[in-house]
């Protein structure tokens, strides 16, 4: 008898779940391939909109609002979605685990994979456009620092996602918290503003939000005319590893009882 590698039961395993997951994503509704990629760009659009009407077209800043209001959403954009996808995942795709090659864990995993590949898609999309538009400040300042911090808010975001997906599982509440969390949390994370340009008593409230730190460090090195003078890589790292690690040792816990409940 055969004995299947371990890695390559895993990879079909994810091959499967994320061919499933995408088509299911993308065919909800008749547009729904269309608004899963232009969807942001419509956002984006509407909240430059409506910043330049408050603001009479001046922002009074020494940086381009339209792309750091880009980077920025699209990175918030991200960290929501694997968030909100993850907190279902166990439950969506119950029926799944009669197949003992198929682990509560892989569901996680490729809904990880489905919105980095999809915020992979909508950022070509977005330089594509600026590039056609000849808009010259649309490249980062520096790309690899810029895809560090995407990495690296997908891994703070799988840990999150991870940790509420367990809990969701015996406290259904909790999936209708992560919500509401989820919105207030657009509007406390420097993803419309940076922190260079309120004041300092917000400021030092504003930067207990991990969240905050990856918004900064993704504008700093994408936006002309930005740094990260406020990013605490250690807090930043405290926040990936805790809830990352805690995330796994109830999983590993409760993996069965997360299959037979």
């Amino acid at each position: 008898m055969t004995v299947r590698n371990p890695l390559k039961i895993f990879f079909y395993v994810e091959r499967a779940l994320f061919l499933r997951e995408i088509e299911m994503k993308i065919t909800v509704g008749k547009s729904g391939l269309f608004w899963a990629f232009f969807g942001p760009f419509f956002q984006v659009f509407l909240f430059v909109a409506l910043h330049a009407l408050i603001m009479n077209s001046d922002t009074g800043y020494n940086y381009d609002f339209t792309v750091f209001m880009a980077s920025g959403f699209i990175a918030f954009n991200m960290f929501r979605s694997i968030l909100n996808t993850s907190t279902g995942a166990f439950m969506a795709n119950k029926g799944l685990f009669n197949y003992k090659q198929v682990k509560p864990f892989d569901t996680i995993i490729a809904r990880v994979l489905i919105e980095m590949f999809m915020t992979s898609v909508i950022v070509i999309i977005f330089l594509l456009i600026g590039y056609f538009a000849q808009y010259d400040n649309v490249l980062p300042k520096n790309t690899l620092m810029v895809c560090l911090g995407y990495f690296w808010l997908v891994l703070f975001s799988f840990g999150i996602g991870l940790l509420v997906a367990v809990g969701n599982i015996f406290f259904i509440s909790i999936g209708k918290l992560v919500g509401i969390f989820s919105f207030v949390l657009l509007f406390t994370s420097a993803v419309f503003f940076s922190l260079i340009s309120i004041p300092v008593e917000i400021q030092k409230l504003l930067l207990y939000n991990p969240l905050v730190h990856f918004m900064e460090m993704i504008h700093g090195y994408y936006v002309y005319g930005l740094d990260d003078r406020f990013v605490d890589y250690r807090y930043m790292l405290l926040w990936t590893i805790v809830p990352l690690f805690i995330a796994l040792w109830f999983y590993r816990k409760l993996e069965k009882r997360i299959i037979s409940e």
